[in-house]
């Protein structure tokens, strides 16, 4: 039985809230978990005390016998110094403006840094 931490959902409609659990990585989102770990809600402001709420004891038994964090919850506890931050991929070229679009942006920055190096002379 492989034992991941992850967020089970809860909350209403464009109102979520999650529970942070230690759950069978077969097991449904929100289906059944072994042990509620804590809380994290975000709509709170990261400086509320309640925006995220965690038992770190229970979090560092999990993951000294093995359990994984899934990439949210990694990035949360990292902020928390429990792990270490989950490696950053890369981000897709393909959104990325096209040749045409980059030279023309180029020239616009150009000639506002003309413009505004004329406006300091004059």
């Amino acid at each position: 039985m492989s034992v991941k931490i992850r967020l089970a959902r809860g909350g209403s409609k464009k109102r979520p809230f999650h529970k942070i659990v230690a759950a069978d990585s077969r097991a449904p989102r929100d289906g059944k978990y072994i042990e509620k770990l804590g809380t994290y809600n975000p709509l709170l402001p990261k400086e509320h005390e309640l925006h995220l709420s965690i038992n770190s004891e229970r979090v560092q038994y999990w993951l000294g016998v093995g359990a994984e964090a899934t990439d949210r919850v990694a990035k949360l506890l990292s902020g928390l110094g429990l792990t270490k931050a989950p490696a950053v991929t890369e981000q897709p070229k393909k959104s990325a403006p096209k040749a045409k679009a980059q030279k023309r942006l180029e020239e616009e920055a150009a000639k506002k840094a003309a413009a505004e190096e004329a406006s300091k002379e004059g």
